[in-house]
């Protein structure tokens, strides 16, 4: 009888550690698909590396977070250095944008998070944690983003400007992608490359080759903050971030036999999907 029962658990122990096996292949494969979708359409792919490394490879969020902002930091910047080469990133704008952001940034990363307590409000048996918390306003960001991508017809090509960029305008908004980037560890794209269009009058083009800039200072900063109070498992981050990187070359070799605009709408339908279950998940007791 009890050779049968250590047998039982012996089968149940094997059928977990497969299980667990193969969700971290599909979470390393995900570290591919981060990178083939910002190759293929120029953004979104940093949208989806919380939930990979949260859901995929349970991490914690705020662990899941961090690691976020190296991921995000370190692909955005091999596409950035190739924007440089090609001369479409206006530097000028890129600081006035980034000071104010990678400052937020910092700040949230290094104090603001680590200050959170782990529970923020009880509502009869539900408990509202930080973890949970985190995770929510990811969802948030996530639908955001998703509408952005959804409606990417929405900003077109930009016409001559009429005025000088409106510096306070890149300011408060630079601040306000700081707390968001530091808060979720997604790169803002979405956000940013209207900023740049609307205060800075950039051509398409050009804003998105400048927010790639603003994206990887700011994660990269982002990380630098998280690095006084958490250990990082760095064997692990580097192999997922060199997937990612190898992901975004296929996905830019890919994007000269695939229209990255019609796939754009179609990922962002997908990520309006993922946020809605990420707040059920959360949210379901």
């Amino acid at each position: 009888m009890v050779t049968q029962t250590s047998s039982s658990y012996a089968i149940l122990l094997s059928l977990n550690t497969t299980e667990v096996e193969t969700t971290e292949v599909l979470g390393y494969l995900g570290a591919l698909l981060i990178g083939l979708v910002l190759g293929l359409i120029g953004g979104g792919g940093s949208i989806l590396t919380v939930p990979i490394l949260v859901y995929a490879l349970a991490l914690n969020p705020v662990i899941a977070t961090a690691y976020s902002l190296f991921v995000v930091g370190s692909t955005a910047l091999v596409g950035a250095l190739k924007n440089i080469k090609k001369g479409l990133i206006d530097f000028k704008i890129a600081l006035v944008f980034a000071a104010p952001a990678l400052t937020a940034v910092y700040l949230t990363r290094a104090f603001i998070i680590p200050a959170i307590p782990e529970n923020l409000v009880r509502i009869y048996d539900f408990i509202l944690t930080k973890n949970i918390a985190i995770m929510i306003f990811f969802a948030v960001v996530m639908l955001l983003a998703s509408i952005r991508m959804i409606k990417t017809d929405s900003i077109g090509v930009h016409k001559t400007p009429k005025k000088q960029p409106a510096t306070a305008y890149l300011v408060l908004y630079g601040m306000l992608i700081g707390f968001v980037t530091g808060s979720v560890g997604a790169g803002g794209g979405f956000l940013i490359v209207p900023a740049l269009i609307f205060f800075a009058y950039l051509p398409m083009k050009k804003a998105v080759a400048t927010s790639l800039l603003i994206i990887a200072v700011n994660s990269l900063i982002g990380f630098i903050g998280d690095l006084q109070h958490t250990s990082i498992d760095w064997m692990f981050l580097l192999s997922f971030t060199s997937l990612s990187i190898v992901g975004i070359f296929v996905g830019m070799w890919l994007n000269s036999f695939i229209d990255g605009k019609k796939l754009k709408k179609g990922f962002g339908w997908f990520v309006l999907s993922m946020g809605i279950y990420i707040i059920y998940k959360e949210l379901s007791v």
